[in-house]
């Protein structure tokens, strides 16, 4: 009896946190305002190197990505102003919860369930309640040379976002972020898991180009830009990403 109790209580917290979710989704992608987005620096090795990185960023770090979503959306057709606006939070000084690599359906979703708590236990953004909360942990690219994959949630609008404490990578740091601010309003990922190539033609920026290869920029949601049938380049900045038509009608900006 308490072990059916029990599950009939998470069922309800599950199916309150879904209705939350999908109505707080839906406000964000009608895009009638400006999407408020705030980023929580957080220190993700301890180390000295990422702490004097997370001293020097500014309010304006990640105005690139303000302007990305500005030339985007005119370049679809949106008739939209401001589509994102971004505030820089106080560093965060605890560690978020970790998903598990491979886990289960259940598993992730009592991630996502901690990944929340432990997000509103730490929201703290002066003059500002955010729509999209992205926790960026920055690693000294000495000695993490690579770094695990970023994760995106749709249903909670939250991003746990690994980035490189190094200004030469600032704006490879800003093409992740955007992918996965694009994750939480419903983009989907648009390259084979197998290789991690773009997939044609959602994958690609430009799939009407003739010839299809090489491609000038990547399709944000694809990461990588194809330079032929079986190389693909990391973009080093949001100048060589385009937001490609899958994508934009994911998030509301075309006719599905």
């Amino acid at each position: 009896m308490f072990k059916f109790l029990r599950i009939a209580i998470l069922l309800v917290i599950l199916a309150t946190v879904a209705e939350e979710a999908w109505l707080a989704r839906s406000r964000a992608v009608s895009w009638h305002d400006p999407l408020r987005v705030a980023i929580y620096p957080i220190n993700g090795d301890g180390s000295a190197v990422a702490a004097g990185y997370l001293r020097g960023l500014k309010p304006d770090s990640f105005k690139p990505i303000e302007h990305f979503f500005e030339e985007e959306a005119k370049r679809h057709g949106r008739d939209i102003l401001h589509p994102v606006t971004i505030a820089l939070a106080p560093p965060v000084d605890s560690l978020p919860p970790q998903p598990a690599r491979g886990g289960s359906a259940l598993g992730n979703i009592l991630w996502s369930l901690q990944m929340r708590f432990w997000a509103w236990r730490h929201d703290a953004v002066p003059g500002m309640k955010p729509q999209v909360r992205l926790f960026v942990l920055f690693f000294d690219s000495a000695t993490h040379p690579s770094i695990a994959h970023s994760v995106g949630v749709e249903r909670g609008m939250i991003g746990l976002v690994n980035a490189f404490a190094d200004h030469e990578m600032a704006g490879s740091n800003a093409v992740v972020i955007t992918h996965e601010l694009l994750h939480t309003l419903g983009a989907t990922d648009k390259y084979d898991a197998a290789d991690n190539r773009p997939r044609f033609p959602d994958g690609y920026a430009e799939p009407e180009r003739s010839p299809r290869h090489p491609q000038h920029f990547a399709e944000i949601m694809a990461g990588r830009i194809p330079v032929s049938d079986s190389q693909a380049e990391v973009p080093d900045g949001l100048d060589r990403v385009l937001i490609g038509s899958a994508t934009a009608a994911e998030i509301g900006w075309a006719a599905k």
